[in-house]
């Protein structure tokens, strides 16, 4: 797509877009990124709850960031999408596509016309009837997509593209931390995290776990009655790697080591999982993004419930920051762009 183009990433907490200038460039540039808080309850594990509060959200942030273009890239994630593995006989993609209502009912948990349906080809194989295409069937809850497009037009906003927020972030991931072998990449928001295993770049399986970064500091709040400003400096201070000095250091240790074990638990079934059902599977790295890993001690404890070298994620790998937004903004707060700019990039797609 020429011309400018704004990734939006709705979060439960956070409203955060990126602006980039021509999105059909090999490297396009960031011009513009902000961000704004949601108010609690507005959003829910990635489905908008209140359209009219969320508007005035897009609003609010288009007037503080600045933007000059109106035209959006979207995605959809966490509990409104479900993403399974699907074989296929073997046709053109638009036929596949066709197709998809009347091979799929059985796997969704709702009326096939209640949702969105999509689906991401991965390889050729031969099946039992002949020749398949072995592939990633995606399925968004329309009533989730109705809802965030809702909340941006009302705000005066031009949707453009909807994508699946796993693989706008993984576009950022593979940029940043290229390999011909296995690789997972994650994205740890607020209240979901999304883990994706890639082979030579390629999404083979997504996951979205109803877990995340808040899980700790609500149990922080709930354990010893604080407010959440107080109990998110609390989990980022002592992170992983304390046992605190005081009594409430110490129980706030206890929490947030309760709260992310559930998490990296999580993380280790499910590339358990994906390792049971393929053979000679040896993940390369696992490149990890989002707000958690700004606690202290979050990815020594992922490299080692996972037995994998984590890395981090470079925001810039396939962008280039223009000089008055780099001069203003440090890599903790990059970091937390990766889902809008890989929105935006793919809005060229």
């Amino acid at each position: 797509m020429a011309g400018g183009v704004v990734g939006v990433d709705i979060g439960s907490t956070m409203l955060r877009a990126v602006e980039i200038d021509d999105a059909s460039k090999a490297r396009p540039t960031i011009v513009r990124a902000h961000e704004v808080a949601l108010p609690d309850g507005s959003v829910k594990r990635g489905e908008v709850l209140e359209v009219h509060t969320v508007a005035s959200a897009f609003k609010r942030l288009w007037a503080a960031g600045g933007f000059k273009s109106k035209d959006i890239a979207l995605g959809i994630g966490g509990q409104s999408v479900i993403v399974r593995d699907l074989a296929v006989p073997r046709m053109p993609l638009a036929q596949i596509k066709e197709s998809l209502p009347f091979q799929v009912q059985d796997l969704l948990p709702v009326p096939v016309n209640d949702a969105v349906l999509d689906y991401y080809p991965i390889a050729e194989g031969q099946g039992e009837s002949g020749p398949v295409v072995n592939g990633l069937l995606i399925a968004a809850f329309k009533q989730a997509v109705t809802t965030n497009v809702t909340a941006a037009t009302l705000a005066g906003l031009n949707p453009v593209s909807m994508d699946l927020l796993p693989f706008a972030m993984t576009r950022v991931h593979t940029l940043s931390s290229p390999t011909s072998g296995y690789a997972v990449h994650m994205n740890i928001g607020a209240n979901a995290t999304s883990i994706v295993i890639v082979q030579a770049g390629v999404p083979l399986f997504v996951r979205i776990v109803p877990a995340g970064g808040d899980d700790a500091t609500r149990a922080l709040m709930t354990r010893l009655s604080l407010p959440r400003e107080r109990a998110e400096a609390i989990k980022r201070e002592l992170g992983l790697t304390s046992v605190g000095s005081t009594e409430e250091e110490r129980i706030a240790a206890e929490v947030i080591h309760e709260a992310t074990s559930e998490l990296l638990t999580a993380v280790r079934n499910t590339l358990a999982y994906f390792a049971g059902v393929r053979a000679g599977v040896a993940f390369d790295h696992l490149s990890v993004a989002g707000g958690a890993t700004r606690m202290r001690g979050f990815a020594s404890a992922l490299a080692e419930s996972t037995r994998i070298s984590v890395v981090p994620v470079n925001p810039l790998a396939g962008a280039t920051a223009a000089r008055t937004l780099r001069s203003k903004t440090s890599d903790e707060e990059m970091q937390t762009w990766i889902t809008a700019i890989g929105l935006a990039v793919g809005s060229a797609a």
